[in-house]
């Protein structure tokens, strides 16, 4: 099979996919971006979470021929150059990373809610993130560095 769709902005052309491969697969083996980490493998964990035309998917439960003709996001994809997202920035200032294995998927799916609403309430924020896990922190300053992003965000702040 072969693929064609964009990822993180740029054109991507890929043959010989087995049909059977994840689009988390794909990432990590065929392209190698390795933000988005297999976790649970059954979609419970967040940790594979990235961009599917612009909302959040888990990729381990996405095929990746589904990704025909579309556009992808990853964790790498977030930052423009060496300057970080606000999103990456806030979670490095408010100490919302601590092993970072969650990170990635809870930046994608805070990415996810802060495109569809740019000034989330608390409540809001903790629902866009059920679907991730961190067994680091008590999710304080995960909540909090998505405020202060989507703030800087409104902003216009970098």
């Amino acid at each position: 099979m072969e693929l064609r769709f964009i990822l993180n902005g740029n054109e991507i052309r890929i043959r010989d996919v087995p049909g059977e491969e994840s689009l988390l697969g794909l990432l990590r083996n065929y392209l190698d971006k390795k933000g988005a980490k297999e976790g649970c493998g059954v979609g419970e964990c967040g940790a594979c979470s990235v961009l599917l035309d612009g909302c959040v998917v888990n990729a381990c439960l996405t095929a990746a021929w589904q990704v025909q003709g579309r556009e992808v996001t990853t964790i790498e994809g977030m930052a423009k150059g060496q300057t970080l997202h606000p999103l990456q920035e806030a979670f490095l200032e408010t100490g919302a990373v601590q092993c970072g294995f969650c990170t990635p998927g809870m930046i994608m799916s805070a990415a996810d809610l802060l495109s569809r609403n740019p000034d989330p309430g608390e409540e809001e924020i903790k629902r866009a993130l059920a679907g991730n896990l961190c067994r680091c922190t008590g999710y304080h300053d995960i909540v909090r560095a998505v405020r202060k992003a989507a703030k800087r965000l409104r902003e216009g702040r970098p």
